[in-house]
């Protein structure tokens, strides 16, 4: 039987408590919280994942997934809800409310995450990245966007990543499925269900609200959902919480929470500390070929930093690195082989940071407890009718 909603609000916030108070709390006896092992898989098997080939069929290197196989991960650009994909449920039921939490779209990859030399510029200048502000009423700003440029006289060059871009952007390809996704939401929840209201008005509908987190590229993405979902241009307001303290990135300083995440990534973690070992020849190929130093700490707690600069590539089209001598392209490269067992192993690891270890459930219901806590009162106020 599933918990009762006042259950529900009470394990959300028990898990927002753990930010300074034992992390079950008096209401644990009312739903069962407690962390279940997963069953064996490919993707969490540290005995397969250093010998396993290609990435368990998930897709990395196009942004197209055949309808056939919609909703296989594809790590470029989510499956989206969809007419074609939608189930829908019997006339008995009516839907009340629905609240939509979903990642950003295609990017390039963080600064940090870049190699100390690229061996080619990436450059943004098909997608335009507004940065203005006006007075809610009376003179208007002029619609600018800034655009990258690389000066001919300044001498300074930057390391890493070189071209007009951000790092990271949502780029062209990622604004244009982001519109995608807004117009499929659409055509489920007005076209098929009838549940949004109908397009015509020049603002959105009171019902009807965005929240993105300060991370600019939610923003970049939201624009274009709300375009495609109701056909407006005027401006519209979108709902952020304060820096630092924002639940649903989430921000807020959480001891606990941060203890437990470290310690699971850490070698005091017998699963972490077996994972690295496994992988130190890859990490010595990667560093070979990146310049990267091995005393990079950013680079070689995890594979993080390296799954991002490798999948973004891919996701785009751009050819995978080249080992840098005086200033040109080796042969030395990153094979196709290596980058889907840097995904192999990122794969690994997010499930072990976010499922697998037995602290996993802790640490994350810490960190997103007040978002829960969140939604949990939301949904109470539409069984309320508040």
């Amino acid at each position: 039987m599933a918990p009762s909603l006042g259950s529900s609000v009470a394990v959300a916030l028990s898990y927002f408590l753990g930010c300074g108070t034992p992390l079950h709390s008096v209401w644990a006896a009312e739903v069962d919280a407690k962390w279940y092992a997963p069953s064996k898989n490919q993707v969490n098997d540290l005995e397969t994942v250093p010998t396993a080939t290609g990435v368990y069929g998930f897709i990395f290197n196009s942004s197209q997934t055949p309808d056939n196989d919609y909703g296989v991960y594809n790590w470029c650009n989510m499956p989206h809800v969809r007419r074609t994909e939608y189930v829908r449920p019997s006339a008995e039921y009516e839907l009340k409310y629905v609240e939509l939490i979903h990642r950003h779209h295609k990017r390039t990859p963080y600064s940090s995450n870049a190699f100390p030399e690229e061996s080619y510029h990436w450059n943004c200048d098909d997608s335009m990245l507004h940065y203005y502000g006006q007075p809610v009423s009376g003179l208007n700003a002029d619609r600018i966007y800034q655009q990258g440029y690389i000066s001919s006289v300044n001498p300074f060059v930057p390391s890493g990543w070189i071209g007009t871009c951000k790092f990271p952007q949502i780029t062209a390809e990622g604004l244009v499925d982001s519109w995608q996704h807004g117009a499929d939401l659409y055509a489920v929840y007005h076209d098929l269900l009838g549940f949004l209201p109908p397009r015509g008005s020049s603002s959105l509908p009171p019902s009807v609200k965005y929240r993105v987190t300060n991370n600019l590229i939610t923003s970049q993405v939201v624009g274009m959902v709300i375009n495609a979902m109701w056909h407006i241009t005027e401006p519209v307001p979108i709902l952020v919480q304060a820096q630092g303290i924002d639940s649903l990135e989430p921000q807020y300083q959480c001891k606990a929470t941060s203890g437990l995440f470290s310690t699971i990534q850490s070698k005091s973690n017998p699963k972490w500390r077996q994972h690295l070992d496994l992988s130190a020849d890859l990490f010595r190929t990667l560093d070979g070929i990146s310049g990267v130093p091995p005393s990079d700490g950013g680079f070689h707690k995890s594979f993080d930093a390296y799954y991002d600069n490798l999948s973004a590539r891919q996701c785009h089209a751009k050819p995978l690195p080249c080992k840098i001598l005086n200033g040109r392209n080796n042969t030395d490269c990153v094979s196709q082989q290596i980058a889907d067992a840097v995904y192999r192993w990122g794969n690994w690891e997010y499930s072990q940071i976010y499922r697998d270890n037995y602290s996993s459930l802790d640490a994350s219901s810490g960190s997103f407890g007040v978002w829960i806590a969140e939604l949990a009162a939301n949904i109470r106020d539409v069984i309320a009718d508040r």
